[in-house]
């Protein structure tokens, strides 16, 4: 089982066989996790917010400023109705149908 020694600085030097398994390089910035029994786990922080590029699909469209004020309005009114008395969707007329006629 691979060892290391905490400096007086506080720096632990990753045991080269670690360092390998976890594809840790100079510059590397590793996360440390708290685990059970106050043990911790720490991992290599790898990769970049561009490894993400193409992973959400992009839309047919670019949705307009209005479009969303639409659903957000929407949005709002079914959440109003729901509040006041449990009903969801789009707001009723006053007038029924049957009043109409």
């Amino acid at each position: 089982m691979p060892t290391a020694t905490v400096t007086s600085k506080g720096q632990l030097t990753i045991p080269k066989e670690v360092r390998k398994a976890l594809g840790i390089k100079p510059g590397t910035r590793v996360d440390f996790y708290e685990g059970q029994n106050g043990e911790y786990i720490f991992r290599p922080r790898t990769g970049s917010i561009w490894d993400l590029r193409g992973c959400v699909l992009k839309l047919d469209h670019v949705v307009t400023i209005e479009e969303m004020n639409e659903g957000i309005a929407d949005a709002v009114a079914e959440s109003f109705l729901k509040s006041v008395d449990g009903r969801v969707g789009k707001p009723k007329s006053a007038v029924t149908d049957d009043e109409a006629a």
